[in-house]
């Protein structure tokens, strides 16, 4: 997966495959729930300057999602943040940007300090080049 900063928001498109379905052509939960993960860390990475570990993920499976769409767009961004703990909202919309799946993550985050040391995490840069929605759907 590749991740782009748009605004307050995390974003990533990823190609659904049919190794992934959990029924005929319907994408499996389980990786619809890795994908909101996933993205959930970056927002914490990219935003935040820090690593972490998921405490809690509530899912809301609101509409199948097919492994035969060309696209599918992921979005999270953080919602709150209270010490060491931070709430990211993360979303999952088909080809036609229908919401299809969405997640609140809860995180435990370490210091700085630990994230470097222990988790050997140096930082999250931005690119030089600036890519656009438009270039990233296309």
């Amino acid at each position: 997966m590749d991740f782009y900063e748009d605004g307050d928001e995390i974003v990533s498109v990823w190609r659904p495959e049919p190794q992934f379905q959990g029924w005929v052509n319907t994408l499996h939960g389980g990786i619809q729930s890795v994908l909101l993960d996933e993205i959930s860390a970056w927002a914490i990475l990219r935003k935040l300057q820090t690593t972490g570990v998921t405490s809690k993920m509530e899912m809301r499976y609101l509409k199948s999602i097919s492994t035969n769409d060309p696209r599918l767009t992921l979005r999270a961004s953080i919602q709150e943040v209270k010490r060491n703990i931070v709430i990211v909202e993360a979303r999952l919309y088909n080809s036609i940007d229908e919401l299809c799946t969405k997640a609140v993550c809860t995180y435990f985050t370490f210091s700085p300090e630990k994230s470097r040391e222990e988790m050997h995490f140096m930082g999250c840069e931005v690119e030089d080049e600036e890519v656009t929605l438009e270039k990233l759907l296309a």
